[in-house]
């Protein structure tokens, strides 16, 4: 059976892109490296790498290899780490995956809050683009607890968080914004706008286009970016409309915020590769019960925008 050290040499060699720079990197000799490492190959039955004059391959058989030798590597550093939890050691690091726009909206008053519980604790952030992307890493064993839509084949330990809901912003003035049917909004009538878009790289990219279709076109761009504050604060300076989740958006933000008819929502969850140690568990229950998923200052401007629609078209000047 493969040897956690061995394993440890397959990463290195993989990462360095040569046996030497693993060596060094490892603070072992090259010898006693590759002769650990051709004892892995006996075990699995062949080689793992092709030698190259200007470094190595992955074979098919190496490439399989490879996420579980990261996964068993990560996995057992958080053993370590749990064990010393539990043993009342309170230093270490949570270690949290989650997306972008999550942990601009969600994520800040939820850390706060476990923090000051855990003030020993350190925290080890990892950011994706995409749901798709951080289950990957999830499963490779990249962090302790994921923050963000469930994926759907995920076979580790997950808890319902809430759901999320998005929001369309615009400048203040728009006529939509002050039209007879604020604070909600059909997407079809913004179809012939130009939106504050995302790149395409982005998740949020993928969900206002679905959004865009159901509702029978295809959004023209603006301008893209990459993170929901950005897009806010392009659709409050007149760029066009965004939609963004309603906890991105900050406390004084100048623009328009309205609801989307019919509702969009996203389901959060925290959701981890193995039963969670005693510190995730509390980061679970401080996020279950703290995730600011439609914050109160969304919910004061979505009923101060349906006011100020009701008053006679002279008082809205």
């Amino acid at each position: 059976m493969a040897t956690l050290r061995q394993l440890e040499y397959l990463v290195a060699v993989v990462d360095e892109g040569s046996f030497t720079r693993a060596a060094e990197r490892l603070n072992v000799t090259q010898p006693g490296l590759s002769h650990q490492f051709q004892a892995l190959e006996r075990e699995v039955g062949g080689p793992l790498l092709e030698r190259r004059p200007r470094g190595v391959r992955l074979t098919p058989a190496g490439r399989s290899m490879l996420p579980h030798a990261r996964a068993a590597l990560a996995e057992a550093g958080r053993a370590t780490v749990s064990a010393r939890r539990a043993a009342g050691v309170s230093t270490g690091e949570l270690h949290l995956a989650t997306l972008y726009s999550v942990s601009c909206g969600v994520l800040p008053t939820v850390l706060g809050l476990w923090r000051e519980k855990h003030p020993g604790v350190r925290i080890r952030l990892f950011e994706h683009r995409r749901g798709g992307e951080m289950a990957q890493a999830m499963a490779a064993g990249q962090a302790d607890v994921a923050v963000g839509p469930l994926p759907d084949d995920w076979e580790g330990t997950a808890r319902h968080v809430g759901t999320e809901e998005f929001v369309v912003v615009t400048h203040a003035d728009d006529p939509v914004a002050v039209s007879d049917h604020a604070p909600r909004v059909r997407l079809s009538d913004l179809a012939q706008r130009e939106w504050v878009h995302f790149t395409p790289d982005s998740g949020l990219c993928d969900i206002l286009e679905q959004a865009c279709a159901a509702a029978g076109f295809r959004p023209r761009v603006a301008v893209r970016t990459e993170q929901a504050p950005s897009a806010i604060a392009y659709s409050a300076a007149g760029l066009g409309p965004a939609l963004v989740p309603a906890n991105t958006i900050p406390p004084h933000f100048g623009g328009a915020v309205l609801r989307p008819d019919p509702p969009l929502r996203r389901r959060l969850t925290g959701y981890t590769r193995t039963s969670p140690d005693p510190v995730t568990a509390s980061f679970l229950d401080i996020l279950g019960d703290h995730a600011p998923l439609m914050p109160a200052h969304v919910g004061r401007r979505l009923r101060i925008t349906d006011r100020t629609a009701r008053r006679p078209p002279q008082e809205r000047r």
